[in-house]
């Protein structure tokens, strides 16, 4: 299918061919008939595309405190890997749509296949062929209205949401600044709701529009005639709403909303324009701000978006898709007229000649549709007949023998293109003599076709059955979200691959059962897991300088985590897992390396709210490590600190970029003036290594299996509040 992509790097605008998405459970698929461009946020993006890195950084000041941190804690190299490759990617443009149901996931009852949905989301509307959408970002089109005139929803939406921030009443006056489309809408539902409308934009024909839909008075802001006309329609007193929606660099709206608004009124953001508040006048009429974010309660909630959690209607009445629903009544009921809002309707082939022009002001325009091929060029009612697309599926499994001795090169496929695997494994992998990446498989299409561009896979796809059945893949790497790991491991170790799973191997201990009853029944035990430290030559260094140890050890591990960000997918614990089941394996590991053993017993005590943790490990020589895994320390202090002590000697690590030895000699190794080499790269080399020559796997399955048993055992022990001793001690 095709869809249309930007790079932020370099600003190229293309109409990209990607595999079509899978429809995964709770939500839709969806073929577009009309997507619409958002004229202010998305040519918005496409500005700040075509800037240099510097004045891409002025834009976006948030990010580069974010780059910084990174540096603090990842280093420079790797910061920067990370950095450039999000920026020389693909990214979508679109987030408002009408379409067809093609496929229905699982869990889903209220549309079937051949309904009309509008649906909303700048990861879910895009402007593409095709669209898998959540439960919660999609409703049904209402009998009678035109598919071209549904696909205004999600704009619609946040329209609704901003005028719902303003509370207005019965015979209020509003001033509505910034007429394009989002201001359009404004004014246009204010005046559904029984306000008089004053507009303001420098625009005249804005102004006329806004007029023949209903706003009482329009005109340039900077002229008398919106004074004049809040005057009059006030009695002097001055608007009882101001709503901000207009963009760009200017204060001008701050400071005309203060002048006109009345005593206690209320000033509605509801663009992103410059918010420099005098403090005089917003306090002399003590002026309430109110912020409007996007289509209203819900957005940026992945419980909401992406897990279809509803909120109760007795305590949020208008949620996102309420919001969005709501407005498609208004518009099918006549309420609402967005058809004179419509300057351009473009079939999609020409998506990046109509941006172009967008951007250059040869086409002025409030709103633009793109349509697709489909659809009838005159009234854009015919539905688009349903197509088969072809979904993410798993294979059944099938047993075979373990992996061989093969010749070169070793093909690989990656399931999952995510960040870590794009910045963190992918690189090394790239390349490198004796290797094909043969096969990417995601759910999502761009991130597919994103890392076959950057990274030279053969191909791209959303089919993982035929990934996993074709019999020339030696190897499957593993890169998705946590709760996936144990399933697709075992799927594909009954399809004879040899598997690379990112940690964790599983988050409970039946997934771990089944993944180990999976290489029992297949005969495969070709399994590594991305324990990467272990390898990093730091750490090996450091280890071979300490020498042979007689006697029982005592570690100390301090892991400074750091806090997780609102909205980060770690946090959605009831299906992800905690934080801990999901990177502390990392830890364990490395601590069961050094001893060369695997731990007997593990005692785990936390702070309320289970953030900072304290996990002691035995070991069968008596050796002791105790885990500080803490979430609220400094960012100014390092990620990681290890201290050995064992025999007279000890052996400590400073966060991967100096090691020391203390014994009879000291040791002390250069400080690295590149990178923290936490071992990914040695980690990859080793695998390689293995399923090219047949040798035994890099870690053995034992030491795989006594690990995440050891990381899921903390929360065992934090539920009993006593230590748990592992299956298989002594």
């Amino acid at each position: 299918m095709k869809q249309v992509v930007q790079n932020y790097k370099s600003g190229e605008l293309a109409l990209l061919d990607v595999p079509a998405p899978g429809c995964k459970p709770g939500g839709v698929l969806v073929r577009s008939a009309y997507s619409l461009i958002s004229t202010g946020t998305e040519l918005m993006k496409v500005s700040e595309a075509g800037m240099s890195m510097v004045g891409k950084a002025r834009s976006r000041p948030d990010q580069v405190a974010k780059v910084m941190q990174s540096v603090a804690t990842n280093g420079v190299p790797a910061t920067y890997r990370k950095v450039m490759g999000k920026l020389d990617s693909y990214t979508p443009l679109g987030y408002s749509l009408c379409g067809v149901v093609e496929q229905v996931g699982d869990g889903i009852d209220d549309v079937a296949v051949g309904d009309l949905v509008a649906c909303a989301g700048n990861e879910h509307a895009l402007h593409a062929e095709v669209n898998w959408v959540p439960k919660n970002l999609y409703t049904p089109v209402p009998d009678g209205l035109a598919p071209r005139h549904a696909a205004f929803g999600t704009v619609g939406s946040i329209a609704m949401q901003g005028v719902r921030q303003g509370a207005p009443q019965l015979g209020e006056v509003a001033l509505v600044i910034g007429l394009g489309l989002i201001g359009q809408l404004v004014a246009q539902l204010l005046t559904a709701s029984g306000v008089r409308v004053v507009g303001a934009d420098p625009d005249p024909a804005r102004c006329e529009l806004a007029e023949s839909l209903g706003a009482a008075a329009c005109g340039d802001p900077a002229s008398a005639a919106v004074e004049a006309a809040v005057a009059e329609l006030t009695g002097g007193h001055g608007v009882d709403q101001v709503y901000l929606a207009a963009g760009g660099g200017s204060n001008q709206p701050v400071e005309l909303a203060a002048h006109l608004c009345r005593d206690r009124g209320r000033v509605v953001d509801i663009g992103k324009c410059r918010l420099d508040l005098p403090w005089n006048a917003y306090y002399e009429k003590e002026l309430d701000v109110r912020f409007s974010r996007s289509y209203g309660p819900g957005r940026y909630d992945p419980s909401y978006e992406l897990e279809g959690r509803d909120y109760p209607i007795g305590y949020v009445r208008w949620t996102e898709r309420r919001n969005l629903a709501c407005f498609l009544d208004l518009a099918a009921r006549g309420s609402v007229d967005v058809e004179p809002l419509i300057s351009h309707i473009a079939d999609f082939g020409e998506a990046v000649e109509t941006y172009q022009s967008l951007k250059d002001g040869d086409l002025k325009a409030v709103a633009v549709l793109f349509r697709y091929p489909e659809q009838t060029a005159e009234a854009g009612e015919t539905a688009a007949p349903a197509v088969t697309v072809p979904a993410v599926k798993l294979s059944g499994g099938g047993t075979s023998a373990p992996a061989r001795a093969i010749k070169s090169p070793v093909r690989l496929a990656f399931v999952g293109a995510g960040n870590y695997a794009t910045s963190m494994l992918l690189p090394h992998l790239t390349g490198r003599d004796g290797v094909e990446l043969s096969t990417v498989v995601t759910t999502t299409a761009l991130s597919a076709a994103n890392a076959k561009r950057k990274f030279g896979f053969t191909e791209a796809t959303t089919d993982l059955d035929a990934v996993l059945g074709d019999k020339s893949i030696d190897a499957v790497f593993v890169v998705t979200r946590h709760s996936s790991h144990a399933d697709l491991t075992k799927k594909a170790l009954h399809a004879g691959k040899a598997v690379f799973v990112e940690k964790p191997l599983a988050l409970g201990e039946d997934e771990l059962a089944s993944v180990l009853k999976a290489v029992e029944e297949s005969g495969n035990d070709r399994l590594q897991v991305g324990f990467n430290r272990r390898f990093s030559p730091l750490l090996r260094e450091a280890k071979k300088r300490f020498g042979a140890r007689t006697g029982p050890a005592n570690v100390r591990y301090l892991v400074n985590a750091g806090r997780l960000q609102h909205g980060s997918w770690y946090l959605r614990q009831g299906s992800e897992g905690t934080r801990f089941a999901g990177e502390g394996g990392h830890f364990i590991d490395t601590v069961s390396w050094l001893l060369d053993a695997d731990p007997t017993s593990v005692y785990a005590l936390a702070t309320p709210g289970n953030d900072d943790l304290q996990v002691v490990l035995r070991y069968p020589d008596g050796s002791t490590a105790t885990i500080s895994y803490v979430t609220s320390g400094p960012s100014s202090l390092p990620k990681e600190t290890l201290d050995l002590v064992a025999d007279g000697k000890a052996l400590r690590l400073d966060d991967f970029v100096r090691a020391s030895v203390y014994g009879s000699k000291r040791w002390v190794s250069s400080r690295l003036p590149k990178a923290r080499d936490k071992g990914q790269e040695a980690e990859l080399a080793a695998f390689v290594r293995a399923v090219r020559t047949g040798a035994p796997m890099p870690v053995p399955l034992t030491s795989l299996a006594a690990t995440t048993a050891a990381t899921l055992a903390v929360r065992t022990g934090l539920a009993g509040g006593a230590p748990v001793t592992l299956a298989g001690a002594e």
